[in-house]
């Protein structure tokens, strides 16, 4: 037998492991702010908008300015090593004061859309010394300040119109901090540029959303960040042409270190959108090169891409599109010269320079990426827990499985534990970006944390290439009488791919009387496809629940019987969800449609 017969074929996991970009070593951000303002000082790190709109830039050596003599006030303020709450829209203030306070001692972002009960809340378990946040949200809780434990609170405001300090408020001004430690830099007064970090030591406290209202507070370290950021520049190349519009919040940690820290790790620059209604606007104007997005927003691109095709192609083109149904390439059965045409109009209306998405957070279809990369854009999806910092999982510039989470990132290994006759098993994970547990939380720290290994609560399949497949939740499982396991997610992943649903939502009801679990569908439809689908200004409630039923129909085609949907309820709000654009799975109310 050959030689060549002999050689075992490595899986795309073992190739992925020789083909990674090279990297440079960071210990921490501190470390990551001022190498990269030594590899390009006068390049732009943001690119900004003022208040009367005119666009200017943050070179990498300004930044490297702001995040020292911020941080030196900070020291002199008396908050080494103390916790700082940050709550805001994102902001380049909100960028400064998470470095410097991250470096300085431990920074607490928190959820402007939470309630300020909850903010508080988090505030006092997490001791917090200092808050730093937009007027809004430092005035908000001003006014409840007897309900804060610490009484010497120091607030500190990200917007004061002129960087003066409230004296009425008693509220300090971020921009006077900075100009105040400038000045002690300037003096020869350097506590930051000589302090010293362990890498291992907690210094980001990040409470989860949750979808059952259990939040816990996360324990971060500079080397889970910094770990997580090296492994993602191994198999995805941010250029120094880049430019990313930041989207979704910075207190997440997926926008954190994908869209931000990773960015200026790289030398690329950062847009901030100026909120959801403003997308297309900023695009337009700020013409980014990657986007980090979640599968809704890449959905609603998408629908807007068949728009504004379906009304300026020709008439005699129109026919041979069908948007309605669940196509991998939009643009098929179009001459070449006319698919080229629609391809560069496409790019256009995105800023003329979109090349990547990068999307998580939840499932999106395998079609959707293809039908994006027909549109000669790329389209990356990963998988990633807050726990993690966040990426564990994800398709990348050497591999691409559409319906997959992707590969394991460099230094991470994963795997299923317990796997049954399907091979479906809890995800589990270890590595360098693993948190070190949840904030004075040993019983669920023990909980997830064993033997070195995080163990997710999500369940997955893995293929013989080590391509990871999410298949729902382990609490979230319907658990049948006779022992049948059916994950809502699945078929949730069904229902989502048609262009008539928005969202849906599957539950098991135990009937009275009846021998087995019933599945139940509550759906949100999409209105306005129904009604361009249809030709109506207004579809009737029969017209709409005759093309959710023929949808529920052609679903329980694909499922065996215990996994079919027996009935459903049509809804005419959408899901309560999460402030990550999850949906609760618990408490939502429902409303009967038929």
């Amino acid at each position: 037998m050959s030689k060549k017969m002999n050689k075992k074929k490595l899986t795309s996991l073992e190739l992925l492991n020789k083909k990674q970009y090279k990297t440079h070593f960071i210990s921490d951000l501190k470390d990551m702010i001022y190498k990269s303002a030594d590899k390009f000082p006068k390049k732009a790190a943001f690119k900004l908008k003022n208040q009367d709109g005119r666009i200017y830039i943050i070179t990498y050596e300004q930044l490297k300015k702001d995040v020292e003599n911020l941080g030196t006030h900070f020291i002199h303020m008396g908050l080494k090593d103390s916790a700082i709450a940050i709550i805001g829209k994102n902001s380049y203030e909100w960028s400064i004061a998470y470095m410097a306070a991250s470096c300085v001692g431990t920074v607490v972002p928190i959820d402007k859309e939470l309630h300020e009960n909850d903010m508080i809340n988090f505030i006092n378990i997490a001791e917090c010394k200092a808050i730093i946040g937009d007027d809004k949200y430092v005035r908000l809780l001003k006014r409840k300040d007897s309900e804060i434990a610490n009484k010497e609170l120091l607030w500190i405001n990200m917007d004061l119109p002129d960087g003066k300090p409230d004296h009425q408020e008693e509220m300090n001004s971020l921009k006077e901090f900075v100009s105040r430690g400038a000045l002690s830099v300037e003096k020869g007064d350097t506590p930051f540029k000589s302090l010293e970090i362990n890498p291992d030591d907690t210094r980001i406290l990040l409470f989860t959303s949750g979808t059952t209202g259990s939040e816990k507070c996360v324990c971060l370290s500079h080397k889970n960040i910094c770990a997580n950021m090296m492994s993602m520049a191994k198999i995805v190349r941010v250029k120094r042409f880049d430019h990313v519009l930041s989207i979704l919040p910075m207190h997440h940690t997926y926008e954190c270190t994908v869209g931000f820290l990773l960015i200026l790790y790289k030398g690329g620059c950062i847009s901030y959108c100026e909120g959801l209604k403003h997308i297309s606007k900023n695009i337009s104007e700020f013409k980014p090169s990657i986007v980090i997005c979640v599968p809704l927003l890449l959905e609603n691109v998408y629908k807007k891409i068949t728009k504004n095709i379906m009304s300026s192609l020709p008439q005699k083109y129109k026919k041979k599109l069908k948007p309605e149904e669940e196509s991998k390439n939009l643009l098929r059965g179009l001459p070449f010269p006319v698919k080229s045409i629609a391809i560069k109009k496409i790019k256009k209306s995105l800023g003329g320079r979109i090349r990547l998405f990068i999307t998580g957070a939840a499932g999106i279809s395998a079609n959707l990426i293809e039908s994006f990369y027909h549109l000669k854009m790329k389209v990356y999806q990963g998988y990633g827990l807050t726990e993690c910092a966040p990426l564990l999982t994800g398709n990348s510039d050497f591999f691409v499985k559409y319906d997959s989470v992707g590969l394991s990132v460099p230094d991470v290994e994963v795997k299923i534990n317990d796997p049954d006759d399907e091979g479906v098993g809890e995800i589990i994970a270890k590595g360098p970006n693993i948190m070190k547990g949840y904030f004075k939380n040993e019983e669920e720290t023990n909980h997830v944390l064993k033997n070195g290994w995080f163990h997710t609560g999500d369940l997955g399949r893995m293929d013989k290439n080590g391509f990871l497949y999410i298949t729902g939740r382990i609490k979230n499982v319907i658990i049948t009488k006779n022992g049948k396991n059916i994950y809502p997610e699945e078929i949730e992943f069904h229902l989502n791919k048609s262009p008539f649903i928005s969202e849906s939502l599957i539950v098991g009801k135990n009937i009275k009387g009846n021998e087995d679990t019933s599945i139940n569908a509550q759906i949100f439809p999409d209105i306005e496809a129904i009604r361009e689908y249809l030709k109506n200004t207004i579809p009737t409630k029969e017209e709409i629940y005759s093309t959710v039923k023929a949808i529920v129909t052609d679903v329980n085609k694909k499922l065996p019987n215990y996994k079919r949907i027996k009935s459903f309820i049509i809804r005419e709000e959408e899901f309560e969800k999460t402030t990550s654009k999850k949906i609760k799975r618990f408490g939502n109310n429902m409303i009967t449609n038929n």
